[in-house]
């Protein structure tokens, strides 16, 4: 499996590109930040290092030598300044080549001298030793380090990280929100490749969106009227054409001549037949989306409606129903997509015809099986076109519309047509419905 870093959608690739954006913008401004600020901090370090030698040096000058011993112990004990006694000879560790530990020093010898000597470390001990002279005798003062360095570094640390949190999740608020235009055409362009031609979306948003969504609008419109018009074509065609079939089935019924019977026998069968393409046709161009939704619909007693009139017949179908949920059908739309699946394998296949129900997770599955030649599959797909038929593994009769117009059907309702072989031979038909 290929790890995949870079998000698939335009909400997060901006939210990323955003927060990159703000992580490297907050990092530049953190380094300007600490280049602009050593110099100033580091001579106020200076000087206040400066400010404690003088007043050191001061009270040793000035100090009864008496009294000189106790002056050093209140000095360790109130400010934690602590004076010892040093050689010029003595060699202390190097700074590290840090800039703002340079500038200190430069600014010390400026201040106390070019003999002032600035370490982190003598004889083992850790702290910001500072040497002075008097008379020639050279002195340390020791200080804590936390005199000089910044104080609760992390605490600054975690400021900046809380900031850069929330202008990122501002981000991801702004960019959900730009998206959500999207999001919506997204979801109505879905439906409108299922057949819902009455879908709309609001022009709203930025110009452009507006502009997208207006031209979506426009789109959707034009298809509606495409349909309807189709729609009305084919009923105003198949008005024309079932008038006179209806009345060369009245004329073929009344020829006379026992010698007629297989004459009128295959007259009626043409006319069944045509009058069964055209209502394909029909159901082919009917906008299904002006049918009614159900709420809750139970799939069994949909399907058992539409079975009735062949289980009534004695034609070979049987259903099992299985355990379904309550479902939001067209139940019309539903009914004809089951007729056309069984008449389909009574045409093409080979009895008995086996329509069950089940539902695995969060879908409702209906399934039509016949003991037919099957379809192989690679031909599965190009079967669910209009107007395709198999030249070799079933008959070339019918308008090839049956199995498109349940694919059409299952699509507005969300779902999807497999045809797939049956165990022991013949066509299994699933269908899913969410």
């Amino acid at each position: 499996m290929t790890l995949r870093l870079w998000p698939r959608t335009l909400l997060w690739r901006s939210v990323l590109l955003i927060a990159a954006l703000l992580v490297v913008a907050h990092l530049a401004w953190l380094q300007i930040f600490r280049a602009s600020e050593v110099e100033p901090r580091a001579i106020q370090a200076a000087q206040q290092l400066s400010s404690v030698v003088n007043l050191t040096r001061a009270a040793l000058v000035t100090a009864d030598p008496v009294r000189r011993y106790d002056l050093l112990d209140e000095l360790a004990q109130r400010e934690g300044i602590q004076i010892y006694i040093g050689d010029p000879a003595e060699g202390v560790p190097a700074l590290p080549q840090r800039p703002f530990l340079r500038i200190i020093e430069r600014e010390l010898r400026e201040r106390l001298g070019p003999q002032t000597r600035l370490t982190l470390e003598r004889e083992g001990v850790t702290g910001v030793w500072v040497s002075f002279r008097i008379d020639g005798d050279e002195y340390w003062v020791t200080l804590p380090r936390a005199r000089i360095e910044r104080n609760a570094p992390l605490r600054w640390i975690g400021w900046g990280a809380l900031v850069l949190v929330l202008a990122v999740l501002g981000a991801v608020a702004i960019v959900a929100r730009i998206n959500r235009p999207l999001r919506e055409l997204t979801r109505a362009s879905a439906l409108l490749g299922r057949g819902a031609v009455q879908t709309r979306v609001a022009e709203e948003g930025p110009e452009e969106i507006r502009t997208l969504a207006r031209a979506f609008n426009q789109m959707a419109a034009d298809i509606q009227r495409q349909d309807e018009e189709r729609a009305l074509l084919l009923a105003g065609v198949s008005h024309d054409l079932r008038t006179p079939l209806s009345r060369i089935r009245i004329a073929t019924e009344m020829l006379g001549g026992s010698g007629d019977g297989d004459l009128k026998s295959g007259i009626a069968e043409d006319i069944a037949d045509i009058d069964t393409a055209i209502g394909q046709f029909l159901d082919f161009a009917r906008p299904l989306e002006a049918e009614q939704m159900a709420a809750e619909a139970d799939l069994n007693v949909v399907i058992a409606a539409a079975l009735e009139r062949h289980i009534r017949e004695g034609r070979p179908v049987h259903f099992t129903p299985g355990a379904t949920a309550p479902a939001r059908l067209r139940a019309q739309a539903i009914q004809r997509l089951v007729v056309n699946l069984v008449e389909n394998a009574l045409r093409h296949g080979s009895p008995p015809v086996e329509v069950s129900t089940s539902r695995e997770a969060n879908i409702n599955v209906i399934e039509v099986a016949d003991r037919g030649p099957g379809i192989p599959a690679a031909d599965a797909e190009r079967m669910l076109q209009p107007f395709t038929r198999m030249n070799s593994a079933r008959s070339t009769s019918g308008t090839g519309l049956g199995l498109a117009i349940v694919d059409r059907i299952a699509r507005m309702h969300g779902g999807s047509v497999k045809l797939l072989a049956r165990e022991g031979g013949g066509l299994r038909v699933r269908v899913e419905l969410p």
